[in-house]
């Protein structure tokens, strides 16, 4: 009985364990594209769009003061309270953002692209992004975080090698994939 509880317990801390590393690795490279989005916007001298509000859709958030990422000089989301009290904030379509080509620097898009409900509608999103902005810099869950896997949001799996994005469709038997090429920074 002891030696099933010693294995029990030693395999939940190294859970635990493993999914703190995830989520911190998550966090550092959130924070790692977020300053360097905003140094390329700085740089060239135009503005940062931030695509999906700091404050997401969850009221816990805003209730604990603890936003997922900065909210640049605009902000967009298709949800008001998810960028509220932002002086520039745009509800707007990502697939369909209301502003004119190249207007931004960069584009800092955080766990955006995962909720989109097709790889169709994603790489509209992506070439919407790479149109109105010079550089695009995208943060996405890791296929090692569990919450990634349980969340029911999320539609599409999303990763990055070199500057190509790919998208994976979930829960699809016939594996549908896509390899379309964006320019996106990659930043490590």
């Amino acid at each position: 009985m002891h030696i099933i509880l010693f294995f029990t317990v030693g395999i939940s801390l190294g859970v635990v364990s493993w999914q703190l590393a995830v989520l911190s690795g998550e966090i550092s490279q959130k924070s790692k594209r977020y300053k360097a989005a905003a140094a390329c916007a700085w740089k060239l001298g135009k503005p940062l769009l931030v695509a999906g509000g700091p404050w997401s859709n969850r009221g816990i958030r805003r209730w604990l003061n603890m936003p997922a990422h900065s909210d640049g000089d605009v902000c967009l989301d298709i949800e008001r309270r998810a960028f509220e009290g932002h002086p520039y904030g745009v509800i707007a379509d990502v697939a369909q953002i209301p502003f004119s080509d190249k207007a931004f620097g960069a584009v800092f898009a955080s766990h955006l692209l995962e909720h989109l409900p097709s790889i169709y509608y994603a790489n509209r999103a992506l070439d919407e992004l790479n149109r109105v902005a010079e550089t695009v810099f995208l943060v996405y869950p890791s296929r090692q975080s569990i919450g990634a896997w349980l969340h029911r949001g999320h539609h599409l799996w999303v990763w990055q090698k070199g500057n190509a994005i790919y998208l994976e469709q979930r829960n699809n038997s016939a594996g549908e994939k896509s390899a379309k090429y964006h320019l996106i920074d990659a930043v490590r």
